[in-house]
């Protein structure tokens, strides 16, 4: 699915019913993904009905529910050529540029 032109709402909408579906395709109940994730039933609901939650409970669901190998893919940099990986290197070396001192 092409998600270039949605909506960040419409994203969060979809992946809440993939999440809410493949937790009961496991015929899986919330409070038992939320105990074997640790966490509460309230903040298992909340992340399926697209309520603020952390990262780290988005983590620990996928685990519970053997999808951490999509997450990983999420950020993974796209090293298509030498000089990407080159790039990609530099960058992880970069650190924040001193200020300036002001005058006056």
């Amino acid at each position: 699915m092409d998600l270039i032109f949605t909506k960040p709402s419409e994203v969060t909408e979809l992946l809440c019913e993939r999440l809410r579906k493949e937790r009961l395709t496991r015929q899986m109940t919330q409070a038992e993904v939320a105990a074997r994730a640790g966490v509460g039933v309230n903040t298992l609901s909340n992340l399926e009905n697209g309520q603020n939650v952390t990262f780290e409970t988005v983590i620990r669901v996928a685990m519970v529910l053997g999808r951490l190998n999509e997450l990983e893919e999420l950020f993974k940099p796209k090293l298509d050529s030498l000089d990407d990986v080159r790039r990609y290197e530099a960058g992880a070396k970069r650190h924040r540029a001193k200020r300036k001192p002001k005058n006056g």
